[in-house]
């Protein structure tokens, strides 16, 4: 049974092009599987024979397993909040379901703030809500709340009026550093050269046994910086058409999925379920999930 859990997660991981969030979540739900079955308080022990019973805990422990997962996105939103209050003005970017819940809790509240919406820079400039985040942000203004939405060229020069950042993220690596849609390390590097906080709201289960020593470290493959010359034009005009080979089935394009390594030096604070932590505790929350 583990054997073809473990198969099967291996088929879901290849399928993306991006694994990192996908692996985060398999691995620990693997882990999850192997030490509710080894509890001393589990029934199989005594029914280790019987298939149906020990196939109906593992289904009822992958629901237990999916719940908590879904809870933790509003127990984030409880705990992050104390940091929008009246007068704030948070930036964001990503279009993350974690720090939309927390916006929407800190509206629902009845506080006064303001958003920065970041958007993608492969679309074409507005200061409507396209370009990704459009229900966020169109969330956001039907419940009174004045947001922004920029270009990726523009982020610097709106640092003067942000109070934080606050951003989500695909996994939360073993130095406390994280693995986030492409943009997310400009955005805290930028944050940090004018003393900003950046805060990163993720689920526990996206904490991921990674150690990336840098942007290039990490286990999966990127053209963000694809060098061609002359010969290439051929192909880039393909590409460009829509017929090459970047483009995904959905219309979307490899760029649309890339993310880049944000490192810890440069975040302030990581909200999970757990609670607040820096970034330095990240180790010691992955010993207590995984061990």
């Amino acid at each position: 049974t583990l054997s073809l859990l473990s198969t099967h997660s291996s088929v879901l991981k290849n399928s993306v092009r991006n694994p990192i969030a996908c692996s985060a979540g398999t691995d620990l739900f693997q882990r999850y599987i192997i030490s509710t079955l080894q509890s001393p308080t589990s029934n199989t022990q005594d029914t280790v024979h019987d298939f149906t019973t020990i196939r109906d805990q593992l289904v009822a422990n992958g629901e237990q397993f999916v719940a908590r997962a879904q809870e933790a996105r509003g127990v984030i939103a409880r705990i992050a909040g104390r940091f929008v209050r009246d007068g704030s003005t948070v930036l964001t970017a990503g279009d993350s379901r974690v720090v939309s819940a927390v916006l929407d809790a800190a509206a629902d509240k009845g506080f006064r703030f303001r958003v920065v919406y970041v958007r993608d820079s492969g679309t074409p400039f507005s200061s409507d809500a396209s370009g990704g985040g459009d229900g966020m942000v169109a969330r956001l203004r039907g419940k009174g709340v004045p947001v922004a939405v920029i270009g990726a060229s523009a982020t610097a020069y709106s640092l003067g009026k942000i109070t934080m950042v606050i951003v989500g993220a695909e996994g939360v690596v073993e130095n406390g550093g994280i693995v986030s849609r492409l943009g997310t390390y400009q955005l805290a590097m930028l944050a940090k050269s004018v003393r900003k906080p950046v805060y990163v709201v993720a689920e526990s289960h996206k904490f991921v046994r990674l150690y990336p020593l840098g942007q290039y470290d990490l286990p999966i493959q990127q053209t963000v910086v694809d060098f061609r010359d002359g010969t290439d034009d051929e192909e880039k005009n393909a590409r460009a058409s829509g017929a090459g080979e970047e483009n995904r089935p959905d219309g979307g394009k490899e760029e649309d999925e890339a993310v880049d390594y944000t490192p810890p030096e440069l975040i302030t604070a990581l909200v999970t379920e757990t609670g607040i932590h820096t970034p330095s505790a990240v180790s010691e929350e992955l010993i207590k999930i995984w061990y």
